[in-house]
């Protein structure tokens, strides 16, 4: 009732002053003027994706994509209602086209790549190769992506661990380290850094500008982890013996064709990086440059190559299917269409809606509050997808990216790393938190609840936090 409401009165707004709707067709979407019901499907669809698997998973499971489909048209309508077709148009054709695009080929094309990668063979778990695991698997998060990390390494780690009577703590680290706070230093690694690089951001911004965040705030989890599992593992030598399911044997890697494709993607994201042809084309008033066209032919190339290519037993090995990146696709179409409006009431600044939130991030001399940044953005992001809260920081200190790599910074970089690092502090804050909580429960590890889950990230994580955001943002 209360979605239909906001919708109805987002409409009747525009109708009732047409100057609105002229504003729009000469300026784009006139931010300081749209008003906070423009949000609420934006702020729907997260909270859906939020509590739906949670609160009712059998619903969410079969219908989530109508549901993404549902919040998307209560934008899309009310747009072409208020400020003509045309406009509509154009504006969600250009966050689809421009930037959801680029996104999700992407992300098809690293899980589908590293899922015909196979860890095989098994090691014991003692808490030195635990903590090698996550080291390596932490590393690999910002070249193939937390979600292609994620899915290669969370099965191996389960194994190396399934004879202890307690092994949840090594994947709920898992999730903090591969899943997140690894994935920081390329816009490889994480979703919100590559909305991030298709906004503008320089492809080594990251590296060079968040390396002593994540080497702090990853070094100071993994010896949390250490000293945890070493506790732990020295426990359970007095306890009764569980047969090993999977006994050890030589580790091998298998599928190593997809590794040079993975190293294709990579150079393909910096030849569009570094190659400016000024070549463009228009689809529906929509530029398209030539370099992210032939930068996303060849990604998704690269992808069918690694489905030619991989053995089909090594991704049924894998637990490989098409669910969690169809899952991905249609939420995220829904969320780039969902924010269209947000990010232009964000665009208004002060003059906007969202006034108050822009008060929040900003020191009384008007200058941005770094502090402010990266705990707002890290808050939301722990309980809604890191990707598009990024999205809305970026856009609120100002959105120009030559800026935002500048002047400002220590302010990108405090918005960087709040969506990165705080996704780990629920299963929801990002996509592979809830993949890898599956997978474990299926495997049999007694997984903690969703607010179990988040005590342990309160004692681990939010202490770490509260360290670094003084240490380089405060």
């Amino acid at each position: 009732m209360r979605i239909a409401t906001g919708a109805g009165a987002a409409i009747a707004v525009a109708l009732l002053f047409p100057e609105q709707a002229l504003a729009a067709e000469e300026h784009g979407l006139p931010g300081a003027s749209m008003s906070l019901w423009w949000a609420l499907p934006f702020a729907g669809l997260l909270l859906s994706i939020a509590t739906g698997p949670l609160l009712f998973q059998h619903v969410w499971e079969h219908h989530y994509g109508k549901i993404a489909a549902l919040w998307a048209a209560l934008v899309i309508v009310p747009l072409a209602l208020a400020f003509g077709l045309p406009l509509a148009t154009e504006a969600v054709l250009h966050a689809l086209l421009a930037e959801y695009m680029s996104f999700i080929i992407l992300l098809f094309a690293l899980f589908t790549i590293s899922g015909g990668i196979l860890v095989a063979g098994n090691i014991h778990g003692t808490p030195l190769v635990n903590a090698g695991l996550l080291l390596v698997g932490a590393l690999l998060a910002s070249v193939i992506g937390t979600t292609g990390a994620s899915m290669i390494l969370i099965r191996p780690i389960i194994r190396a661990n399934d004879n202890r009577p307690f092994n949840a703590h090594v994947v709920i680290f898992f999730i903090f380290l591969v899943s997140n706070i690894g994935g920081s230093l390329t816009p490889l690694g994480d979703p919100p850094l590559f909305v991030g690089f298709l906004r503008g951001v320089d492809f080594f911004w990251t590296t060079t500008n968040l390396y002593r965040e994540t080497l702090f705030v990853g070094s100071v989890v993994l010896a949390a982890f250490l000293a945890i599992d070493i506790i732990l593992y020295r426990r359970e030598g007095g306890a009764p013996k569980i047969k090993d399911p999977t006994p050890d044997s030589k580790i091998r890697l298998r599928g190593l064709p997809n590794v040079p494709l993975l190293a294709g993607v990579i150079g393909a994201i910096l030849l569009s990086a570094t190659w400016k042809p000024g070549v463009s084309f228009s689809v529906q008033g929509v530029s398209l440059e030539l370099q992210n066209l032939v930068r996303d032919a060849i990604i998704l190339v690269l992808a069918f190559v690694s489905l030619a290519v991989s053995r089909k037993e090594y991704r049924e090995a894998n637990g490989f299917n098409w669910g969690p990146i169809s899952e991905v696709a249609k939420l995220f179409a829904g969320i780039f269409i969902a924010i269209v409006p947000v990010i232009a009431i964000l665009r208004a600044g002060p003059s906007g809606a969202l006034a108050p939130l822009v008060a929040l991030v900003t020191s009384p001399s008007g200058q941005p509050n770094d502090l402010a940044y990266f705990w707002l953005t890290g808050a939301l992001s722990s309980f809604l997808d890191n990707a598009p809260t990024y999205l809305v920081f970026f856009e609120l200190a100002g959105g120009d990216p030559r800026h935002l790599m500048a002047e400002a910074a220590s302010t990108l970089a405090a918005i960087s790393a709040g969506a990165v690092f705080m996704g780990a502090n629920t299963y929801i804050g990002n996509a592979p938190n809830f993949m890898v909580y599956a997978i474990a429960r299926q495997r049999g590890v007694s997984m903690p609840g969703f607010f179990g889950y988040m005590l342990w990230s309160g004692l681990v994580l939010i202490p770490t936090f509260l360290v670094a955001g003084l240490l380089f943002f405060g």
